[in-house]
This record gives C-alpha cells, sequence and structure tokens, in this order.
C-alpha cells in the first residue's frame, strides 16, 4: 500500500500553502525549484517545509489537506509552531489577541 502524505509549506511572505503527495520529497524540491511559474508557491520563495503528517491512503490525506484549508492563518500558524494550547483556544471559538 502506498503512504500518502499532507504537508505545510511556510512561505517567505509568511503564508502557508497545503498540500497533498505520495512522493513529499519529490513535492518540495518542485515546489522550491519553482518549476510552475502559476503556482502559488512560486513567487513566494523560499519555502520551509514545516508539517508533514503520513496517511495510508489518498482519501484520508484530501480530507484532512481540506480540512486545513479551511483553518483561518492564526490556525494554521499554531498548528505549524505546535503551539497546542492557542490552537486548542482557536478550535473552540476563543477570542485570541494577534501575535503578528
Amino acid at each position: 500500500m502506498r503512504t500518502y502524505y499532507v504537508y505545510i509549506l511556510r512561505c517567505f511572505d509568511g503564508t502557508f500553502y497545503t498540500g497533498v503527495t505520495n512522493d513529499i520529497e519529490r513535492r518540495y524540491n518542485e515546489h522550491c525549484a519553482g518549476e510552475d511559474p502559476g503556482s502559488y508557491t512560486h513567487s513566494r520563495r523560499p519555502l520551509r517545509l514545516v508539517y508533514v503528517g503520513e496517511f495510508p491512503g489518498p482519501d484520508e490525506a484530501i480530507a484532512f489537506e481540506k480540512r486545513l484549508k479551511g483553518w483561518s492563518h492564526k490556525k494554521k500558524r499554531a498548528f505549524a509552531e505546535r503551539d497546542w494550547p492557542l490552537l486548542h483556544r482557536l478550535a473552540v471559538g476563543g477570542r485570541v489577541v494577534s501575535r503578528e
């Protein structure tokens, strides 16, 4: 069975890109090389890989990717920085003062 990965890249401008792949090393290298001039990450390099999660199949990976893509920037940042208390507050709708 093939492993699938959900990944988050932190872009140079502070934004996040979330994607799914079955080859994380190849996909990260493609983003870093800027192979697709029309892609979101092309003009936002350099990039940093801040999260990789493994999934047993494409359906699970795609479902988690969609969930992450629906999150706010603050929630994605808390997840990427492993700030679990902040992530919990954001998940339950707690008010958070901006750290930006």
